[in-house]
């Protein structure tokens, strides 16, 4: 990172691998004491034995009593008061919908839509009456386009990226900054859990972005007050070429890929 990180304090959901447990190293060197959220305390012991004044919560996020944990500790006024949380746990089913289990897409549902949601209240109500903090959501790419293969994780994610362009507008000028990081392929866990192992050989390798440039690139795009963050070139031409073309036409390159 080029300029110091300006946040005092992060909480970071999804901390134990991929893009989130890059977000945690990248504030752990940087010196901003963290809340490292995910439910595999052991990798969280391993971050906070990595770090100083890193403090483990264990939570699955799945769960009411998990969200709520969360939100007690945004919201609690007699510990260090957290200025940057990071929604970043989430994940994706592939497939035709209809052959997907239904519970998954429940689950998928209300990680990455309702917990986000009643985590990133809990945050902007808390930082709006101190006038500073900042809210990085963690969408994707895919929220730009339906993609088949991928519809409720797409739309998930169109969600994310909706709702952080909204709260962005609501908070302006309040000292509140409200961020969407959106991710094109990154190499992560994600892969083995959405089973998508098979794009590494669908799309080339300069498709790919590494997890460092992701994490780095939100951060960044966060502190500097921006809406949206596209990590790398490629990403960002695929966005906005996306935006020009027929919405029909786009759905069925995608659709074209998935069946690669």
């Amino acid at each position: 990172m080029p300029r110091p990180l300006p946040f005092g304090a992060a909480l970071v959901t999804g901390a134990s691998s991929g893009i989130g447990e890059e977000m945690a190293h990248v504030l752990g060197r940087a010196g901003v004491p963290m809340v490292v959220v995910a439910r595999r305390a052991e990798r969280l012991e391993r971050l906070a034995a990595t770090y100083p004044d890193v403090e483990v919560l264990p939570a699955d996020l799945l769960t009411a009593d998990g969200v709520a944990a969360v939100v007690a500790r945004i919201r609690d006024g007699a510990r260090r008061p957290i200025d940057l949380v990071v929604n970043n746990a989430g994940f994706g089913t592939s497939g035709p919908m209809h052959r997907a289990d239904p519970d998954r897409l429940a689950d998928e549902i209300r990680l990455n839509v309702l917990a986000l949601t009643l985590i990133g209240h809990a945050a902007v109500n808390a930082m709006l009456p101190r006038r500073r903090g900042w809210l990085l959501n963690v969408s994707s790419v895919a929220s730009f386009q339906a993609n088949p293969g991928l519809a409720v994780y797409s739309a998930t994610k169109a969600y994310v990226t909706s709702l952080s362009e909204a709260l962005h507008e609501e908070v302006r000028g309040t000292g509140v900054v409200v961020t969407a990081l959106c991710p094109g392929l990154t190499r992560t866990e994600f892969q083995s859990i959405s089973n998508t192992s098979g794009f590494e050989s669908v799309f080339p390798s300069f498709a790919w972005t590494s997890v460092g440039l992701v994490a780095r690139a939100g951060l960044r795009g966060a502190a500097r007050g921006r809406t949206l963050v596209v990590p790398g070139a490629l990403y960002k031409v695929l966005v906005a070429v996306s935006g020009a073309l027929p919405r029909s036409l786009t759905r069925r390159l995608s659709r074209t890929i998935s069946r690669r």
